[in-house]
């Protein structure tokens, strides 16, 4: 039996349907759209939910820096002869975790940037500041689910219905960059995202590795009599807003999802080997879609991935190298994918995290809660090979510590970051006040790791 709850359950999933194509598609935009799309530009988030520990992602390797690190840290130092160097073009040694090889790689090659100490932050904050409470700081600090939603709204104080991935769509789609085509610019190929809800668009959801389809129809005909009640299911007005609502959201994912199995329908397989992993499924995923991305007609895309299990509290060793050994292959996998489609240079991928970890290790093996880290930006456009914003003072209880064991105040807001990789997606300087509020609040309001 095909029934509503069915409807409803693909319509957050894998989406599409060659049956449903003639009631629910667009087909006739598609020899309009079926051409070359130029200047395409692409933005991958990979977040790394349960806030990701920055500080053994990259090392400073400085006398003086690796022994206030090693002491700090106790038996979670990583030793300095296992830590991967990369010498930054502004001066100064670091080490990277030893997991992120490909990384490093890429690293060295300059086609990968590292940005210090960067969090969520309502406006510029010293810790006298902070610990007199004289100034406004983001809410509910070191809380997973309030700091994932900041990250990926950018509102650091209140609710928001929308997010910074969603906004800049918003803006793309006033723009015309993506007309005529009907495929949504922001992507997520790893569940419901906030970062991609704008007020003007939505975002499609696609499970990597899941067919393109509803599945369980055929030319008998039974499986017509219920494709016919699908689609008369969708099109029911029932007077009921809620259930209009899911029924139109339904109705755009057969949508979308067909425009997308007609695209992919005569691609030819990518010749990159991609991990057998979850993160490696979806950066494949992704790395499919950019590759039919003149068949959609599209010129901007927003994609959303992730790995989970960064919420350290205890084993950090063990578990963070299985982590970043799931990370860097990933990541080196997406790069050699968009070079094999020539589109290094017009995609760049970044990190995301809930927050930092404290510096000083807790009495099980872990780390706790903390604030600003240390993020990665990948792809040819990124002035790679460097370490932007500023690393943090190491000294407990020092002038970035928010108390004494090395939570970091952030140097750089999140608004800069977001700013930075908006602007070069194709955002203007004044559009990017509306996606980023606060954004008036930090100088510069750009960085400069993208060229």
């Amino acid at each position: 039996m095909f029934t509503r709850r069915d409807i409803l359950r693909v319509s957050c999933g894998s989406l599409g349907a060659a049956g449903l194509a003639a009631r629910f598609t667009r087909f006739g935009l598609m020899s309009a759209m079926a051409q070359s799309a130029p200047d395409y530009r692409a933005l991958v988030c990979i977040f790394l939910f349960g806030g990701n520990d920055g500080n053994n992602l990259i090392v400073p390797l400085s006398q003086a820096g690796y022994d206030a690190y090693s002491k700090a840290r106790s038996d979670l130092a990583l030793a300095g002869s296992t830590l991967l160097p990369v010498e930054m073009k502004s001066g100064g040694a670091y080490g990277l975790h030893p997991k992120l090889s490909e990384v490093q790689q890429l690293f060295t090659q300059d086609r990968v940037a590292a940005l210090a100490n960067v969090g969520t932050l309502v406006a510029p904050l010293t810790r006298a500041q902070y610990r007199a409470q004289s100034s406004p700081v983001p809410a509910n600090l070191f809380s997973h689910s309030d700091q994932q939603l900041q990250w990926q709204t950018s509102i650091p104080q209140g609710a928001s219905t929308t997010g910074w991935g969603g906004r800049v769509a918003d803006v793309i789609e006033r723009m015309g960059l993506n007309s005529p085509s009907a495929f949504p610019a922001f992507v997520s190929v790893a569940g419901n995202a906030a970062l991609g809800s704008g007020g003007r668009t939505q975002p499609v959801i696609f499970t990597p590795g899941g067919p393109l389809g509803l599945q369980g129809f055929n030319s008998t005909a039974a499986s017509q009599a219920r494709l016919l009640a699908a689609q008369e299911t969708l099109a029911f007005d029932s007077g009921v807003s809620l259930v209009q609502a899911a029924s139109g959201v339904v109705a755009r994912g057969v949508d979308n999802a067909a425009l997308l199995a007609k695209a992919m329908a005569g691609a030819q397989p990518l010749k990159t080997v991609f991990p057998k992993t979850s993160l490696g499924a979806q950066v494949q995923q992704v790395a499919r879609i950019i590759q039919v991305r003149d068949d959609l007609g599209i010129r901007r895309q927003i994609f959303f991935c992730s790995l989970g299990g960064f919420d350290t509290h205890s084993a950090q060793l063990g578990d963070q190298q299985a982590l970043f050994g799931q990370l860097s292959p990933a990541m080196g996998a997406l790069y050699d994918a968009t070079q094999e489609l020539g589109v290094a240079r017009s995609v760049v991928t970044f990190t995301e995290s809930d927050f930092g970890r404290t510096l000083q290790a807790n009495t099980n093996h872990g780390t706790d809660h903390a604030w600003g880290s240390h993020h990665l930006i990948l792809g040819d456009a990124v002035k790679g090979g460097d370490l932007y914003g500023a690393f943090p003072d190491p000294t407990l209880g020092g002038p970035d510590d928010v108390d004494n064991r090395g939570r970091w105040i952030p140097t750089t807001a999140l608004d800069q970051y977001g700013a930075t990789l908006a602007s070069w997606f194709g955002v203007g300087d004044a559009d990017l006040h509306t996606v980023f509020p606060n954004l008036k609040n930090f100088s510069p309001a750009k960085l400069t790791f993208l060229g």
